[in-house]
């Protein structure tokens, strides 16, 4: 094997200015040190990898354990570009890595892949001794700013701006989502002004807005729906919702989030149709809504025949203009297709991820900027989006060593010889 930090290595002594200490950012800093390379990771925030920590409160998912082809597809039209980064670090890679770290993994009954401490933070802190062992070093509180001369990048910081020279950059910067954790997608005007084609960024994997009744609204607000379908178009999926103050979230709503964000912005609203009861057949209800003794309330009635809980039998009144059939046929039917009316997104501050972000047109096959010679972009700024489930940050990893790699490439080519 050679040795990479050898003299005779043409990216020794070059550096590289990365922006965003995110997972993308973070892990593109390992792969440049591990060449060779000077590695300066520079982000707005006090520390490092706040949303990834944030990931960690619901156990880390890191990726997914179904086959390539099917993982591949979850990226929608992004599927092509992100599948060649993906394949050079698939799912397997991804859990070697986090093993190497300290940190086994196991599959969840759901396909889905966590290390065993369920926890972000004793991987980021055994992933920050490794790159303080290569050498890489961070420097916080800088707020970039955009280009100065060729090569330089501006830095606002606490006492006055400054510049920053590079052989390459790396922008890592995120997308727009939960911008108090670091990402608040201030870049996009930077780029754009530099002629880099940038999709407006939109919120993905949140929630939507639906004009609860006050009452529902404070009795339920924070309730789970637990073991339900959910409808649209041609796509019907089980899980669980979360119904909240403006509307609906949970895995099953950001599965269909944007299909749901395209047709409300084409048609105003989006009526999604919720089975309540996906156990169960319409003839089964119906039949044992019809056994049931005569005179009890609705929700008893409801919660002996159907197993409502208290929540789905308010839904139900929620979606169906008030008071529900007594007829079991018709009563049936509503549990079983209940239509809800999205009226719009909740915002990008509570979005999980974001769509839109720096166009592909305008990145080249080593996630270099056309407009921008020296300068890359991975992780969610890029425009893909993908459902959770560990397709996020998967692609955030690929992406972070696909960019580090083409810019060895780069250094490579314009080191002197």
């Amino acid at each position: 094997m050679s040795d990479t930090n050898s003299p005779q290595d043409p990216v020794q002594n070059r550096s590289v200015a990365i922006i965003g200490a995110g997972p993308a950012g973070l892990i593109a800093a390992e792969t440049l040190a591990a060449a060779g390379v000077t590695v300066t990771v520079h982000d707005r925030m006090p520390s490092v990898g706040r949303k990834l920590l944030m990931a960690g409160r619901g156990g880390l998912n890191l990726t997914h354990s179904e086959p390539i082809e099917s993982f591949l597809r979850r990226y929608g039209a992004a599927s092509p570009r992100l599948a060649v980064a993906i394949e050079a670090f698939p799912p397997s890679a991804l859990r070697a890595w986090a093993e190497g770290l300290g940190e086994p993994t196991f599959v969840g009954s759901s396909g889905r892949v966590f290390p065993t401490s369920l926890k972000a933070s004793p991987l980021l802190r055994a992933w920050l001794r490794r790159l303080g062992e290569q050498g890489v070093r961070f420097s916080l509180r800088d707020d970039w700013k955009g280009f100065g001369d060729p090569g330089e990048l501006r830095f606002a910081r606490s006492d006055g701006e400054t510049t920053v020279q590079a052989d390459a950059t790396l922008l890592a910067l995120g997308g727009a989502s939960w911008p108090r954790l670091g990402s608040n997608g201030a870049w996009s005007d930077i780029l754009w002004e530099k002629g880099v084609d940038v999709t407006p960024l939109r919120p993905a994997n949140g929630g939507f807005r639906i004009g609860w009744s006050e009452l529902f609204r404070s009795r339920f607000a924070g309730t789970p729906l637990k073991t339900i379908a959910v409808h649209f178009q041609d796509i019907t999926l089980r899980g669980e919702a979360m119904v909240t103050g403006y509307g609906l979230e949970g895995g099953l709503i950001y599965a269909l989030s944007a299909r749901l964000r395209e047709a409300i912005a084409a048609e105003g609203s989006a009526t999604i149709t919720l089975d309540l009861a996906p156990g169960r057949g319409a003839a089964e209800l119906a039949a044992r809504i019809a056994g049931q003794k005569q005179g009890q309330s609705m929700s008893n009635l409801l919660r002996k025949a159907a197993h409502l809980t208290p929540v789905a039998i308010n839904l139900l009144r929620e979606g169906g203009d008030g008071a529900l059939p007594r007829d079991p046929e018709a009563l049936a039917a509503r549990i079983k297709a209940l239509p809800l009316r999205l009226t719009g997104t909740e915002g990008l501050e509570r979005a999980i991820s974001t769509a839109g972000g720096v166009a592909w047109d305008g990145i080249d096959d080593d996630f270099m900027l056309k407009a921008l010679p020296g300068v890359f972009v991975a992780g969610e700024m890029i425009d893909w989006e993908a459902p959770t489930g560990g397709y996020l940050l998967q692609a955030c990893f690929a992406t972070g060593i696909a960019a580090a790699r083409g810019i060895l490439a780069r250094l490579d080519r314009t080191a002197p010889r």
